[in-house]
Formats: C-alpha cells, structure tokens, sequence
C-alpha cells in the first residue's frame, strides 16, 4: 500500500484551490502565454517548472513561482531541487505556511527526518488549521513511526484522521502506530474502521488478524 495516495488526493484539492486564487497573478492574455497555473493543473509539470524560472527570472520576488516550481518538482520525485526552491521562496515569504510545508515534505523524502519534524511543527505553529495541517499531521505520524516514537505517531495521525476521518489508508498507518507501541484493542477499532471504509485495504486486514491474534493469545 502507498500511504501517500490519498494524501496527494488532498493536495489536488488544495492545490486546485490555491490555483484559481493565483491565476489573477498571471498575465490577463494567459490564453496566448505560457501559464505555469495552467501546466501545473494539467500534469505538464517540466513545462510548469521552466515557466516558474522564467518568471523568477523577471522577479525574484514571485513567491507564488516559487510555489508552484517546487510543487512541480515534488511530482517529478525531484525533491532536493523542490528543496531549493522553497528554500529561495522562504528568504522572499519567511512565514508562507506553503513554503513552510514544502520544505518539511521534500526533507521527508530525503530521509531528513529531524529537519522535517522541525519544519513541520513551525507549519502547526503558524497554520493550526492552515490548507495542509491534514497532511502535515500525517507526515508527521510517519515520521514518529520510523523514529519509533510510536506514543507520539498515535498523537500525530489521530489529529490526521480528525481532519480526514473517511481516510481509510490513514486509518490504517494510526491502527499500525498503536500495534507497534503495543496498544492492540485501541489498534484493533483502528483496523476495524479502515476496514469499514475500505474492506479491500490489504495492510488494514493483515493488521486486523495479527492484533485479534494478540488480543486472543492474553
């Protein structure tokens, strides 16, 4: 299972929103012009990427460029570049929760796990109910689950879940969180409610008969 399917659901529908709030920012003839919106919005994202330096190029200042360049390269898996963008962003827009959010992702993906607990909870502290406190959470509890800090995941992705409670997959990694710190009845409800959702959740199933075996095996 990849737990990050759905979370990217999310971000199409945040994403999809931010855009039609940007699009004024582009040129009124976007029609007859390269529009970074636009290939974003269409999966053209080297095309959306070029466009986004080419207007950094022509203002270095275009937080929104920024944006939409790292969010680009974050789909093409090129996370260090999405890094760097963000990066540039945040000396333009120090609080920008989005910028904030890219840079705790991409740290994620490099493996930073420190840096990204850091960036993420600085999101939390400026945006407790921002456009992505969702997933901000859930990264989060996976990063507490590869730390072991299975006490602190169970936290993260229970306030996940409050945000996403029909989130079958993120249900599923919560009910993981409380079977690795041993809390199996708590895990079981867990992979219970997955399973409601979702009946054909592999890794909720297998969950489910491994914490009902526990809970018969005392």
């Amino acid at each position: 299972m990849n737990p990050f399917r759905t979370r990217r659901c999310i971000r199409c529908i945040s994403v999809c929103m931010f855009l039609l709030s940007v699009s004024r920012l582009f040129p009124q003839n976007a029609q007859t012009k390269p529009n970074a919106v636009v290939e974003y919005r269409t999966g053209n994202y080297e095309k959306a990427v070029s466009i986004c330096q080419e207007e950094i190029a022509g203002d270095a200042n275009n937080i929104d460029a920024h944006v939409v360049a790292a969010w680009s390269l974050i789909r093409l898996g090129r996370y260090e570049e999405a890094h760097d963008y963000a990066a540039a962003g945040r000396k333009v827009s120090r609080y920008d929760p989005r910028i904030i959010e890219i840079l705790g992702e991409t740290s994620y993906y490099q493996g930073r796990n420190l840096d990204a607990l850091r960036y993420f909870q600085e999101y939390v502290n400026y945006a407790p109910e921002g456009g992505y406190i969702d997933q901000v959470y859930f990264f989060m509890g996976e990063l507490y689950i590869r730390l072991g800090k299975f006490h602190s995941a169970d936290i993260a992705l229970s306030t996940a879940v409050h945000w996403q409670p029909k989130n079958a997959e993120w249900l599923a990694r919560l009910a993981y969180a409380r079977e690795s710190a041993g809390d199996h009845a708590n895990a079981l409800l867990a992979y219970e409610k997955a399973l409601s959702i979702n009946p054909q959740l592999t890794d909720a199933r297998r969950g489910f008969e491994r914490t009902r075996k526990a809970l018969g095996a005392r």
